[in-house]
């Protein structure tokens, strides 16, 4: 189980965090939580779906086809030239002093008891005469992509709702003569519904800032025939 606490540096003055990817941080997952401020980053390397929970929509990388597949993942680390934020966020969360919601101020806690921890390897989060540490200033903007772009991402969904832009989408994929891969519970951006828009719904998403963030994810959906090669190397014994 987690075991967060405020971060300080007088308490974990010592603390370092291991660096690198593998299945023992937690990265042995099929799909991450993406948010909108890192669409344009995500939609190069990974197909961005959509999830309908009981709270709204989510959007998601997809990274493979079976459960704790992560295809961009190796003896050699993460393949690919970005990591969604919800990966690189490592032992670190936001909480909130004071109470959660407007009348709470967000703090950092850190999982003390996360795999990342050390006293002996990996990055120091403070400087040694008092400051954060490179690491630790990359987590914070980390952070802040996440506490930023839930509230973002939530609008942006109103957005598609609002416009009839949603479609369920099942990925049925054949991988040779016997095997196939199916995926299916995931949404995505209907391209027809989107063509068919008037000029002032289309003037309106863009003036919100939400039509690059349609388009990006449209096009992230080709990243699914690479995603397929992978697969089948993997199927074969080669690397992905």
């Amino acid at each position: 189980m987690p075991n967060p606490v405020p971060l300080n540096d007088a308490q974990h003055q010592n603390l370092k965090v291991l660096t690198g990817h593998s299945a023992a941080f937690g990265d042995a997952v099929n799909h991450v939580p993406v948010f909108t401020p890192e669409f344009a980053e995500v939609q190069r390397e990974y197909p961005i779906l959509f999830r309908k929970e009981e709270k709204g929509y989510s959007a998601v990388a997809l990274l493979g086809f079976d459960r704790g597949e992560n295809l961009f993942l190796d003896e050699k680390g993460w393949q690919a030239r970005y990591v969604p934020a919800a990966q690189r966020r490592g032992p670190f969360m936001i909480g909130f002093a004071g109470g959660h919601g407007a009348a709470g101020e967000p703090v950092i806690y850190i999982d003390q008891d996360h795999p990342r921890i050390s006293t002996q390897d990996g990055l120091p989060l403070f400087l040694p005469h008092g400051g954060n540490a490179p690491y630790l200033e990359a987590s914070i903007r980390t952070l802040q992509i996440l506490h930023n772009g839930a509230a973002q991402t939530a609008s942006f969904f109103e957005a598609l709702e609002a416009h009839g832009l949603l479609e369920p989408v099942e990925i049925d994929i054949e991988l040779s003569e016997t095997a196939r891969c199916k995926v299916p519970g995931f949404h995505t951006v209907s391209t027809e519904r989107l063509a068919a828009l008037p000029g002032d719904a289309l003037r309106t998403l863009n003036e919100k800032g939400m039509l690059l963030l349609v388009f990006a994810a449209v096009s992230s959906l080709g990243n699914i025939h690479h995603l397929i090669e992978r697969k089948r190397r993997k199927e074969e014994g080669g690397a992905g």
